[in-house]
């Protein structure tokens, strides 16, 4: 089995604790409401959201994928920072075991803060993973991270 990791870092002018509560806390109801076309829908099938709990991530029309499964691993609301793993899906096709993330979201200079990212992706075997790939999933992942951003800045009663 193959590591490959990818690290991206997006700024954004929201505080830290809101995002954190978007991006975290109320994603499985905001996600569907503000990216429909990307996510359908999310349950929770088993835990109480903490560590240990697994998401179905049922992904919307615009996606090539149809579900995920995601295990949270851990969740630091005083830090603002999230861990999960894919750990079934089509999105893991025959080339991965699974893939972990690692999020943080932290003050930027200024105001505002960076949403700090680290994914790795685990190969099944001696499968190699392009970088290419990766980069076109994260760059639909900004995408999305936008959209969700520019929902908070129109509604700044949301995820207070």
């Amino acid at each position: 089995m193959g590591v490959v990791t990818y690290e991206m870092e997006i700024p954004s002018p929201i505080p830290p604790a809101r995002l954190f509560k978007a991006f975290v806390l109320d994603c499985d109801d905001l996600f569907p409401k503000v990216v429909p076309q990307a996510i359908k829908c999310v349950e929770l099938l088993e835990g109480d959201g903490g560590p240990g709990s697994i998401r179905k991530v049922t992904f919307g029309e615009d996606s090539p994928f149809k579900y995920v499964k995601q295990k949270t691993e851990g969740i630091d609301k005083e830090n603002f920072s999230h861990s999960y793993s894919v750990i079934e899906g089509d999105a893991l096709g025959n080339t991965l075991e699974k893939i972990c993330y690692e999020t943080k979201f932290v003050a930027a200079p200024g105001g505002g803060s960076i949403c700090k990212s680290t994914s790795k992706y685990h190969t099944i075997g001696d499968i190699e993973i392009k970088a290419e790939q990766i980069k076109e999933g994260k760059e639909k992942a900004a995408v999305m991270y936008k959209a969700v951003e520019a929902y908070l800045l129109a509604n700044p009663d949301i995820c207070n």
